[in-house]
C-alpha cells in the first residue's frame, strides 16, 4: 500500500481495504513460523466479505497460508479507529434443524 494514513485521511472502501489487507499481511508475517516454507515462498492476502454502513467499514479478511486463521478488521469512523481481531478455525460441521 502506497498511501499513508494519517487522521485527515478520508476512509473511501479503497482505502479502508488495502490498510486491511496491509495489516493482515503484517500480522501474519510477525506471527508465521520462520521455518514455514510460505515464509519465504509468500502468501496472498484476500478479502472474503466487506460491507459499509455511514462512516463506518467491516471486512472478513484471510490468506492462502494454511494456519487456518482469518480478520475480522472494523473502522470506527466516528473515533478513526480499526480494530483487529484474528480467530482460528477450529472446526466445521453441519447442524441438522428438525422441521
Amino acid at each position: 500500500m502506497d498511501r499513508k494514513i494519517t487522521s485527515d485521511t478520508i476512509i473511501d472502501s479503497g482505502v479502508f481495504l488495502d490498510y486491511a489487507k496491509k495489516l493482515v499481511t503484517e500480522y501474519a508475517k510477525e506471527h508465521l513460523d520462520k521455518s514455514d516454507p510460505d515464509y519465504n515462498d509468500g502468501f496472498d492476502v484476500f478479502i472474503v466479505w466487506y460491507a459499509k454502513e455511514l462512516k463506518n467499514h467491516k471486512a472478513l479478511v484471510s490468506t492462502t497460508l494454511r494456519d487456518g486463521m482469518y480478520y475480522e478488521l472494523t473502522y470506527n469512523g466516528l473515533t478513526n479507529e480499526i480494530y483487529f481481531d484474528a480467530y482460528k478455525k477450529f472446526d466445521n460441521k453441519c447442524v441438522y434443524i428438525p422441521e
